[in-house]
């Protein structure tokens, strides 16, 4: 058990990290997220509200889609990475950080209130559900369907629907995750998520997982994690993560920091995000920086699905094309490393047919 934004957390159950990392790629496993923030946006106006903090087309989302999208500050920088779902009930459900979520609320609540003052329709609730995600690729969608009395083959990447699970009613069921593979986060009422979670893990497909499996996945599957590979001081023109900012959006410039990222989309960024790899000695958690190249390394382990080192990062833009050579620094030793492509394992989100 480790601290983590307030909690403390298991970093790995008896298993231990490389066997769970594993078991998730070939079956599945079951992370409690629960110290990530829940928020339910309700009103008229709670689209424009959501849109006056977040860069994404949250009018556009058809009732059960959501999106990943990004809070932004004046300055451009990201705020936080979050969720919005466009739920079904009349209200947006979003997903936040832990480690923002304090801020997230902060700023939320502050939006709400300035909207309010102006006589504008919205409100919001902090949800005290638990939060479990069902990670892996075949079997997640046997396990849930054996429960689960809607089809879960009619429910895509992205979407979400509230439904009893394993007995348990009230449960909202989105199918996305931070593995690659494909997954649901079940929102459960916090009196019965013991009861849900030991349901599911009667299933000997199951696992329990923790947050050394969690990081691993995510770094194989190329996703972000917002501290180290993007905060308040990188805008989504740098991070290569544009592709979340809808056409309208770029059109209207209506959101937190549209003058500057705008402004670096037509300049080009100078730094961009890179994927780098290595073999041999110099495993460890976060290497340190590139040398010869400018640059710097944000997260990085030891992939245990392609047996060598990888790494996310940042480089000087005329220096990140895919196959590029370079020297990566671990505990104070150099290795030979070369940038290759995101993400380093393919993923395997489901769309329904």
């Amino acid at each position: 058990m480790v601290p983590f934004a307030g909690w403390t957390l298991p970093l790995h159950y008896g298993q231990g990290h490389l066997r769970s990392h594993l078991h998730t790629r070939r079956h599945c496993s079951l992370f409690d997220v629960s110290h990530m923030l829940q928020t339910l946006v309700y009103g008229r106006d709670r689209i424009r509200f959501m849109e006056s903090l977040v860069v994404g087309d949250i009018a556009e989302l058809k009732p059960g889609q959501g999106t990943l999208t990004l809070l932004t500050n004046e300055k451009g920088g990201i705020t936080d990475d979050l969720i919005v779902t466009n739920t079904s009930e009349d209200h947006l459900y979003v997903v936040s950080n832990a480690a923002c979520a304090d801020k997230d609320l902060a700023i939320l609540r502050d939006r709400a209130a300035q909207l309010q003052a102006t006589g504008s329709d919205v409100h919001l609730e902090v949800s005290d559900n638990a939060l479990l995600a069902l990670q892996g690729s075949p079997s997640m969608a046997r396990v849930l369907q054996a429960g689960l009395s809607d089809d879960l083959a009619k429910l895509s990447f992205m979407s979400s629907i509230t439904t009893t699970v394993y007995g348990v009613p009230g449960c909202r069921v989105t199918r996305c995750g931070y593995t690659g593979e494909d997954g649901v986060e079940i929102s459960v009422p916090a009196a019965r998520a013991v009861e849900l979670a030991e349901q599911l893990l009667g299933v000997p497909d199951v696992w329990l997982a923790g947050l050394a499996a969690r990081d691993s996945l995510r770094l194989e599957a190329g996703l972000c994690l917002y501290g180290n590979d993007i905060d308040e001081t990188v805008t989504p023109a740098e991070a290569g993560l544009m592709c979340h900012l809808g056409k309208r959006r770029r059109v209207a410039m209506d959101f937190p920091g549209a003058a500057v990222i705008m402004a670096q989309v037509k300049e080009k960024p100078r730094r961009k995000p890179v994927a780098v790899a290595w073999t041999g000695a110099g495993q460890a958690p976060l290497t340190s920086a590139y040398l010869h190249i400018p640059g710097t390394v944000t997260s990085g382990c030891p992939s245990p699905c392609l047996g060598k080192n990888i790494a996310m990062g940042y480089v000087e833009a005329a220096h990140s094309r895919a196959g590029t050579e370079l020297t990566v620094e671990v505990r104070k030793k150099q290795h030979p490393a070369v940038i290759t492509k995101m993400p380093f394992v393919p993923t395997q989100y489901y769309m329904a047919k």
